[in-house]
């Protein structure tokens, strides 16, 4: 396995020789004039500045130029990156959800600034304003080829707002040079824009951006050539204090909290490119609650980190292995532990350290290191979480990346077994992708150290893809052995050899409706090797899916499944329930519907029922969210999830229950108020989280949050909270 996948890369490696050209320029002229960041456009300076437009539709065709066009123009001092920008538009119906901070881009008015500082393809700053001043910045990482590379979580300060007129608005941004990363001495960065403009029904960008790519893809992007080279940038330190105080109570162990937290975090600039992080006592008990998920499946289930230590970088740690199945390094297991009786608990972090970015212009590092507490009354080990990335650019937009995972304890233990005193992960990942994102992918192979395992202890696989506008094709396969083991990583199931093909075909009618609609195939094959290599799964997915130019979707799937249970297991989670019986394989096969509305509606949907057969049964399925907006002050969400599992005698049928409505009011750019609200009768759960977050200075929040939990069955308490959270970023 580890030949052939070094035979492949090998193979692939000249497809990543391909140059990036650069068909468009902005000249940035320099000015020592400060201006008045108020939305209006009147400073003479601007009168200086080159103008760029010529925005090219994305959506709904991306062969001519958009109907309504952006005038971007740039300036910037010695300190400051300042961006003035005219959107022409229908009128002034604009479509905002509502007054908070990083909203996403999707089904409302806004636009983007991409900032590719380094050059790379790779990396980029994402700065995003709508019609009524509403800021938001976000990081993207892996060449823009996917979701996952998308991190909102990002904050940093700078300053935006906006002015409105009679068909147009304008929008006046000064940007802190020291919120991005930079070579000393560059004269060029790669940039691009794209808008969303809902009364015109059209998305544009102004480098060209083919539709099979994403908007955001950083293999599509013009120049911004400097008038002088940059200087050293001298971003001042940062000192993020907190005080928490909390008044909680757990109802089932009649536990009572009355505690004061204080502790904070330190952001400093090392040279040009890099961050160090320092964190002590940290607080990362979220005010933000995570969403409940429904799971039917045999496996773990991720969910995105939040937490601000973790965020800068993330991709430099978080990338290694695949993506959904298996990683390395996952963040979220730095806080929590198991304890004696096998329950996940949060698990006190003393402090810690991280430093990441960019050595130069082909290598970067990430290095990080936090201590965890003891707690030996839930015999819970005190730990030492280390991790070191180092990646080298490799051709015009791929890397190769090297990982380190340690996680040990130093004490003596009368609980701890031996085999439990470290674990420990060495990694490499080659990631692909050409200059015009047509071939994308990835070649791993890691191996982990235990006590006492020396073999079957590695993991490796390869993913390949090919983009082009009408076809898209795949392969990837992994295997992870059955005594691989990666403590501060995401391994849902081990002891696999995976293999999955794709293929879609796209097509796109000159006439009618539909702006895009095409055929996929996607079968996935797992066989055990400890059992001779048996297929225990397969999952054959085809489906047809369409895109209309009034932006509702429509697809439709089928599922073919063939699931050998070598346990017990029971789909509904009943307590003390029968278990379907292991050693036992089953052939079932359903489909599903699903139908998105026109998100710049007031009131929006999106409803997606199934049904066939589940195991030796059948199942219902309806899952949907219904969102209504009364912008620009209120937003109101209902998502929910219904299975009813019907399985013969004696297994366990039952219906299965998830509904989470959230209201969300924003008073204004700087007050919000949400409610979640989340019933998951399979978690025997029901509860409330509502937070009032004040945001009185530049990245500096006061939260009251309150959290309350029920039993579903008895409605009987479970625990309670208050939150009372002050956090300040204080520049030196």
């Amino acid at each position: 396995m580890t030949k052939l996948h070094f035979a492949l890369a090998a193979l692939l490696v000249p497809l990543t020789f391909y140059s990036q050209t650069s068909s468009k320029d902005i000249k940035v002229k320099f000015t020592e004039i400060p201006f008045k960041i108020d939305g209006i456009l009147d400073e003479p300076q601007w009168n200086s500045a080159e103008t760029t437009d010529s925005f090219y539709q994305f959506f709904p065709v991306d062969t001519i130029q958009a109907v309504k066009q952006t005038e971007i123009r740039m300036l910037y001092s010695a300190t400051t990156l300042y961006i003035g920008i005219k959107l022409f538009s229908d009128g002034e119906d604009y479509v905002t959800p509502s007054l908070k901070r990083d909203y996403g881009a999707g089904g409302n008015d806004n636009i983007s600034l991409v900032f590719d500082t380094f050059n790379d393809g790779t990396n980029a700053f994402l700065f995003g304003i709508n019609p009524f001043g509403v800021r938001r910045e976000a990081l993207i990482s892996g060449g823009g080829q996917g979701t996952s590379g998308f991190t909102m979580s990002w904050d940093v300060k700078w300053q935006g707002e906006t002015k409105l007129y009679e068909g147009y608005y304008t929008c006046e941004i000064a940007i802190p040079l020291t919120s991005f990363k930079f070579k000393q001495g560059e004269q060029k960065w790669r940039f691009n824009s794209y808008r969303f403009d809902m009364q015109t029904n059209e998305q544009s960008t102004w480098v060209r951006i083919p539709q099979n790519q994403r908007i955001y893809n950083l293999a599509f992007m013009g120049d911004m050539v400097f008038e002088r080279p940059l200087g050293k940038s001298r971003t001042p330190m940062a000192l993020i204090p907190y005080v928490n105080g909390i008044v909680a109570k757990d109802y089932e162990k009649q536990i009572e909290e009355n505690n004061i937290k204080i502790g904070g975090d330190a952001k400093v600039s090392i040279g040009n490119g890099m961050n160090l992080d320092i964190t002590v006592n940290p607080d990362f008990s979220n005010v933000e609650v995570d969403n409940v998920i429904t799971n039917l499946t045999r496996f773990e289930v991720s969910l995105p980190e939040k937490r601000q230590f973790f965020i800068d970088n993330s991709d430099l740690f978080g990338s290694f292995g695949t993506e959904g199945d298996y990683n390395p390094f996952f963040s979220r297991r730095i806080g929590i532990a198991q304890n004696a009786q096998g329950e996940t608990i949060e698990n006190g972090i003393v402090g810690g350290v991280r430093l990441s970015g960019k050595l130069n212009e082909n290598w970067r590092l990430g290095l990080m290191n936090l201590q965890t507490e003891k707690d030996e009354s839930n015999e819970i080990a005190s730990n030492n979480n280390t991790v070191l990335a180092l990646q080298k650019k490799m051709f015009s937009r791929s890397n190769l990346s090297f990982i380190f995972v340690n996680r040990q304890t130093f004490e003596d233990y009368d609980f701890l077994n031996e085999a439990d005193r470290y674990n420990r992960v060495v990694g490499l990942d080659y990631n692909l992708a050409s200059a015009d994102n047509t071939w994308t992918g990835k070649f791993f192979y890691h191996k982990s150290f235990s006590h006492g395992v020396e073999n079957r202890d590695a993991a490796g696989g390869i993913n390949l893809k090919y983009n082009s506008r009408f076809l898209n094709l795949g392969l990837s396969g992994n295997f992870i052995g059955n005594n691989f083991r990666s403590d501060l990583g995401f391994v849902p199931r081990k002891d696999i050899l995976f293999f999955n093909p794709s293929a879609e075909v796209i097509f796109y009618p000159k006439k009618g409706n539909l702006n895009s609609h095409g055929f996929i195939a996607r079968p996935e094959f797992v066989w055990r090797p400890t059992l001779d290599y048996q297929n225990t799964d397969y999952f054959i997915y085809t489906g047809w899916q369409a895109q209309f130019k009034s932006q509702e979707e429509l697809s439709i799937r089928l599922f073919n499944r063939y699931t050998y249970l070598t346990t017990s297991f029971d789909p509904t989670r009943t307590n003390n329930g029968t278990e379907l019986p292991g050693g036992t394989g089953y052939h079932y096969t359903s489909g599903e519907v699903e139908f998105a509305s026109d998100r710049r509606k007031v009131f929006s949907y999106t409803l997606e029922p199934g049904y066939g057969e589940f195991f030796n049964g059948s199942r219902l399925v309806l899952e949907g969210e219904m969102n209504l907006r009364v912008q620009p002050k209120m937003n109101f969400s209902l998502g929910f999830n219904y299975n009813n599992i019907t399985l013969p005698e004696p297994y366990e049928s039952g219906e299965i229950w998830l509904v989470s409505p959230k209201i969300e009011l924003t008073f204004n750019k700087s007050v919000f108020w949400s409610t979640l609200i989340q019933y998951s009768n399979q978690l025997d759960n029901l509860g409330f989280n509502s937070r009032l977050q004040w945001r009185f200075a530049p990245l500096s929040d006061l939260f009251l949050v309150y959290n309350d939990n029920y039993f579903v069955n008895s409605f009987m308490p479970r625990s309670r909270s208050i939150n009372l959270k002050l956090t300040y970023w204080l520049n030196i």
